[in-house]
């Protein structure tokens, strides 16, 4: 059953959107938001596997770029709405499904919300897509807990 679970998380994402550059960036900037904090935990070590297993062959090839973290903002910052609203809605993603939600994670949403240019409105409509999923994983992990 976990592993029903764990599919459905990474079908979500919709990183396959992206292509091989985009992924390739997507990455980076994860990373670098993952440890805004400072050295990434075992949890931010799991979500970054788990956004890396759904993009799957195309970074099989991964090297990570020496971008620093306002060139890769400023790389997506150029791209389509589209692309900008997703890659927003999964760095969100990963940093509220953290067991931390630091200061520093928080500014740096805020700066990628700016520099995106995504309205308060759209941030809290994928906000609100971000905790139904929590919640509809939650409440599936514990209907298959229960006793029949």
């Amino acid at each position: 059953m976990y592993d029903i679970i764990t599919k459905k998380e990474e079908n979500v994402m919709l990183l396959s959107l992206l292509s091989k550059e985009e992924k390739n960036y997507f990455v980076d900037l994860l990373i670098k938001l993952i440890s805004v904090d400072g050295a990434a935990t075992e949890k931010e070590l799991s979500i970054l596997k788990k956004f890396k297993a759904e993009i799957g062959e195309d970074l099989a090839k991964y090297h990570k770029t020496n971008l620093s973290k306002e060139k890769l903002i400023d790389y997506f910052a150029a791209k389509s709405t589209t692309i900008r609203n997703l890659v927003f809605y999964n760095l969100v993603s990963a940093s509220l499904n953290d067991d931390w939600y630091s200061v520093e994670e928080h500014f740096l949403i805020e700066t990628i919300q700016e520099k995106f240019q995504i309205t308060d409105k759209k941030k809290y409509e994928l906000m609100k897509q971000v905790y139904a999923e929590r919640d509809l994983r939650e409440k599936i992990k514990r209907i298959i807990q229960e006793k029949c």
